[in-house]
């Protein structure tokens, strides 16, 4: 039996070069083969140096010759030039092969399949293949790499199992586009299938189909990746960068760090830009200044100061650590800036509230002449937000519209939003209607626009307009925005219907959504409804706790607070400096002051939750209400952490405990501290009027007056006619006087009513 040897492309021995017969079209005269020879060798030569022209030149001059092109490996460069240069002249080719009848040669079928492969045909790629008699390894990765490299994943996946029955031995190459559709599909089963396969095949000795495996754990299950990890003997950089940047993703950053040292402490290959620029992420992600900044003078170390991307990673980096200075530092030292580069420092430097060093870094961009993209403008109205400014408002807007941005829609929906800050409502409902297609996002925008600038049944209507919509439904933000519009009603009535919806469309035991619910019933005294809904969200978290434990604060229920503060530790869940403030507010409106004390030392010793300048003073709030003002004045002089705040609680408790001695020196610390600031003067003046110290009084009033110190008066919320209404002491709104009298009035005749 003759044995046959396979070759490149799945041709065999059988299949070797013969002449081609060459026949004239006007007789049966021979070609010499010396001429032949020629053209073939020609041919290969172009095809080598990607002269595809030239291919397709010398094939049309063997046409005209009338040469029978039987020679199969000749098809392939001709098939590539025409991938190259002309669909139609490859289909032209392949119907020659069908009349010449060498269409069963599978090295020739095989050519073809590429060719329409590479042409976006896969249907007559599926269609040749299905027509051929016999196919080898070079048939079905064709066919694979083709279905997957054209969208149809699960079909190529699909082709690869039936492949595999067969018989099957895949290249390197399709096995990596299997890994990598497997990863893409987000398969398990299949993804341990595989892995099964490479194990018993031994391609898993390969270092790119190692690390094309760890890319696809690494996007579903860190856990499997670190386990394929530690049992790589041979780690590259691809390999280590994988791992970090797959614990980036699922922000487990302490673990990457952790990869990344190990990396470095090994003496295997050093980090690459893309291994730093993971780690920086890391870094960001934590807010780890000392690590990012020993990254920093890695990157000069290595050389790497001079990339672009890493120099904007470094801006994020220090902006999110809140370190502004060395943030422009970094965006100074990058050498080719792009608009990525000023983008990042602008939002740094608005993200860290410094707006007017903000606009005038926009001024410097202008002046360099980088013209401001989408993510600019949206930098820029975020400053707009916070000057309040309308006329900056529409200077932005008019370069909006020069710039052909008001078609994006982050760029609009911020500008919406902005118009709302800027109490420009009207314009800003005009802006809305004027969108052709809503989005969820635009929709949640615009109520929450309503809601801010005090129409609340407005912002209840664009709900109930969205959802009519059947294109969009609500998400978690929507609700959100919704329950504080409802949260404007005086009574319960509107809370409640906003509750009803949240249960309806399934969003009430979200945590997010269940804990604002929550908080709008704390807000209205009905903390057994809050803590009915609290008892309803599914995935309790620290910010669920810790508002639950605001609201029995603030309704006046403080016991209920320290044992919810325990529950939550035995569920697992640590407290938070929002849960730990929200506790020592209700010890302090509750009058626990050992227990508070005693939560605030053991804090202090642990060291468990880092404690700020809002905890000092609520702590002093604690003890001065309940008349401990020499401990609480000590308190405040023995810890820098106080300041003003910690000042200004310790005035506001000299009004239950007065003490003459410590009342004068805090009056005056609070004064001087904050001389422009009319929180401390009504605190002070509050005090003396409690004490009927009106010579006091008088006294602070004309300071105030000296120095053009104006007070914001408090406020209650009422309804009239269907729109919440602010009333302030003094105001003189005559509907709203209209309103009170007609109602005063009406009380006064009910309680003269002989009952």
């Amino acid at each position: 039996m003759k044995r046959v040897s396979p070759t490149l492309h799945g041709r065999t021995t059988s299949e070797a070069w013969k002449p081609p017969q060459i026949v004239s079209p006007c007789c049966e005269t021979v070609i010499s083969s010396s001429k032949l020879s020629n053209w073939v060798s020609k041919i290969k030569e172009s095809s080598f140096s990607g002269r595809w022209q030239d291919v397709l030149s010398l094939y049309n001059d063997m046409n005209k010759a009338g040469v029978r092109l039987t020679e199969p490996s000749l098809f392939h460069p001709i098939l590539k030039a025409c991938s190259a240069i002309s669909l139609a002249h490859g289909k032209s080719l392949h119907a020659s092969v069908i009349k010449l009848g060498v269409e069963s040669s599978t090295s020739i079928g095989n050519s073809i399949m590429d060719f329409y492969t590479k042409a976006g045909d896969v249907g007559s790629t599926i269609s040749l293949f299905g027509c051929m008699k016999i196919r080898d390894s070079v048939s079905w990765n064709i066919l694979i790499s083709g279905q997957i490299d054209h969208g149809d994943l699960d079909q190529g996946i699909r082709s690869f199992i039936q492949a595999r029955a067969t018989g099957f031995e895949p290249n390197v190459s399709t096995l990596v586009l299997v890994i990598q559709t497997i990863r893409t599909l987000k398969a398990l089963h299949e993804e341990q299938k595989i892995h099964g396969y490479m194990i018993k095949t031994e391609f898993l000795a390969i270092s790119s189909l190692q690390n094309s495996l760890l890319s696809m754990y690494a996007d579903t299950t860190m856990e499997y990746a670190q386990k394929l990890f530690d049992e790589m003997p041979n780690r590259d950089v691809i390999t280590w960068s994988v791992m970090i940047s797959g614990y980036v993703k699922t922000n487990k950053n302490h673990l990457a760090l952790q990869i990344f040292k190990e990396m470095l402490s090994q003496s295997g290959p050093e980090p690459d830009e893309q291994t730093i620029l993971s780690a920086l992420k890391a870094c960001t992600n934590l807010k780890n200044l000392i690590t990012g900044r020993t990254l920093h003078g890695f990157i000069f170390h290595k050389g790497f100061h001079h990339d672009t991307f890493l120099g904007n990673s470094l801006i994020d980096m220090y902006s999110k650590c809140n370190d502004t200075d060395s943030a422009l530092q970094s965006f100074t030292e990058i050498p080719l800036k792009n608009i990525i580069s000023w983008n990042s420092i602008i939002s740094g430097l608005v993200y860290n509230e410094k707006h007017s060093e903000a606009i005038h870094l926009f001024d410097t961009m202008q002046n360099a002449k980088i013209d401001p993209d989408a993510v600019t403008l949206v930098n820029l109205l975020q400053i707009c937000k916070h000057f309040t400014d309308p006329l900056i408002c529409k200077s932005i807007h008019t370069v909006i519209i020069r710039r052909n941005h008001e078609l994006n829609d982050l760029v609009v929906n911020t500008l919406v939003d902005t118009y709302a800050k800027c109490n420009l409502i009207f314009i800003a409902h005009k802006l809305f209607s004027l969108i052709n297609i809503h989005d969820v996002v635009s929709w949640s925008t615009m109520i929450a626009a309503f809601t801010y600038c005090g129409f609340p049944h407005e912002a209840i209507r664009v709900f109930h307009e969205m959802m009519i919509d059947s294109q969009h439904k609500p998400n978690a933000i929507t609700m959100l925005n919704l329950i504080e519009a409802c949260s404007y009603d005086s009574d319960l009535k509107l809370p409640k219907s906003g509750h009803g919806i949240a249960i309806r469309l399934g969003f009430a035991s979200d945590a997010i959504v269940g804990t604002s619910i929550l908080d709008m019933y704390a807000k209205y005294g009905d903390i057994m409804t809050s803590k009915k809904v609290f008892e309803m969200i599914s995935n309790k978290n620290v910010v669920s706790y810790s508002a639950m434990i605001g609201a029995y604060g603030m309704n006046g229920v403080p016991h209920s607070a320290l044992s919810l503060l325990t529950e939550m530790e035995s569920h697992g869940v640590k407290p938070n400096s929002v849960t730990i403030l929200s506790v020592l507010s209700a010890c302090s409106h509750g009058g626990l002051v050992h227990e508070g004390l005693s939560l605030f030392r053991k804090l202090t010793e642990t060291l468990e939750v880092k404690l700020g300048v809002e905890h000092y003073s609520c702590l002093v709030d604690l003890l001065s209400r309940s008349g401990n003002l020499d401990l609480a004045m000590k308190m405040v002089e023995g810890h820098e952490k106080g300041g003003v705040s910690a000042w200004g609680a310790l005035l506001s408790g000299c009004r239950f405990s007065f003490n003459e001695r410590i009342a004068e020196k805090v009056a005056s610390c609070v004064l001087e501290m904050e001389p422009n600031n009319s929180n401390g003067y009504m605190l002070a003046s509050n005090m003396y009027a409690k004490l009927g110290s009106w010579e006091d009084v008088a006294r602070i009033r004309g300071l105030m007056r000296d120095k053009e110190v104006k007070s914001v008066a408090g406020f209650s919320m009422i309804n009239v006619n269907n729109k919440s209404c602010r009333f302030v002491a003094g105001d003189r709104n005559q509907v709203l006087l209209d309103e009170i009298r007609d109602t005063i009035k009406e009380l006064h005749e009910f309680m003269k009513m002989d009952h």
